[in-house]
């Protein structure tokens, strides 16, 4: 079975900021490697988890500069947001940075009609000659992108040629995955339903618990590869406490995963307002979580 376009484990990475509150492009590369090492093929830059509505347009440029140069895998980036003429204009400007895909959001917040989404999404994939994963997420956008919206689109843009699925419907995804063309990849947006979701047809996941859970993910993808299904259902159970603690009512994503690559080292700061500061005792939560982790594979 062939690779998939961008790899089976992708990070959607957290975007790292200084104690002035200004973007740290040096620890995203540090960060960015060592995901890399530890079995990502491909990263998300300025998605929901990099804190794109809080970012600038030159920030995200250049976060994308700056992890296009540090690593050696696909790097997609986080243009698309819900305004579509300046999704266009930043996806443009990504290109020309070696960016090598678009992580197309359904828009959020104006909450447009299923016409007003799909001409939205396909604007984008014109105006830019790279391929596309749509992301689709209905519990932050208020929108779920209709599935015959999603087979349109991917049997119609050449350059569509995947879905980032946070729905939590796998049923829906199966049925997605029968109708979509064959080349068509489906990646799973919710770690905890990324096994369900290869289980009917997803080739590969855009994580959250991947900042630390990669070397456990390339063991369940391998193990399901060969067919398998104990291990990697093992595996699985084993990053359940880690899929939990990603996100949450008093610490969304990504503070937690921030709070994780804390204790882990990395100096990537807290969240910009409205997400703010990790709550207290959010650190010792990630050192103990990572520990049972640790012990857990043997």
């Amino acid at each position: 079975m062939p690779s998939p376009t961008f790899g089976r484990i992708l990070t959607a990475l957290i975007t790292p900021f200084a104690q002035d509150g200004s973007v740290d492009l040096d620890v995203a590369q540090q960060l960015a490697r060592r995901l890399v090492d530890e079995g990502n093929e491909g990263l998300v830059v300025c998605g929901t988890t990099g804190e794109s509505p809080t970012l600038s347009d030159d920030e995200k440029l250049s976060m994308f500069a700056a992890v296009v140069e540090a690593v050696d895998v696909p790097v997609i980036a986080g243009t698309v947001g819900n305004d579509t003429a300046h999704s266009v204009d930043l996806s443009v400007r990504a290109k020309a940075l070696g960016v090598h895909g678009i992580l197309s959001l359904c828009p959020y917040y104006n909450r447009p009609s299923q016409s007003g989404i799909e001409q939205h999404l396909r604007s984008i994939a014109q105006a830019v000659d790279l391929p596309q994963i749509i992301y689709d997420i209905p519990v932050r956008t208020g929108r779920k992108v209709s599935t015959d919206v999603l087979l349109r689109l991917a049997h119609d843009e050449k350059n569509v040629i995947g879905l980032k699925d946070a729905a939590a419907n796998p049923a829906e995804t199966a049925r997605f995955i029968r109708e979509a063309p064959a080349h068509f990849e489906v990646y799973s947006g919710d770690d905890g339903l990324t096994l369900p979701l290869l289980s009917v047809g997803a080739v590969g996941t855009i994580g959250v618990a991947t900042h630390w859970t990669a070397p456990d993910h390339v063991q369940m993808f391998e193990a399901l590869a060969a067919g398998d299904l104990a291990t990697a259902t093992a595996v699985n159970q084993r990053m359940l406490p880690s899929f939990a603690f990603e996100t949450g009512d008093v610490a969304p994503n990504p503070i937690p995963s921030k709070a994780m690559m804390r204790t882990l080292g990395f100096n990537v700061g807290q969240c910009r307002l409205p997400l703010g500061d990790a709550p207290e005792g959010l650190e010792d939560e990630a050192r103990r979580i990572y520990a049972e982790l640790v012990t857990a594979r043997g």
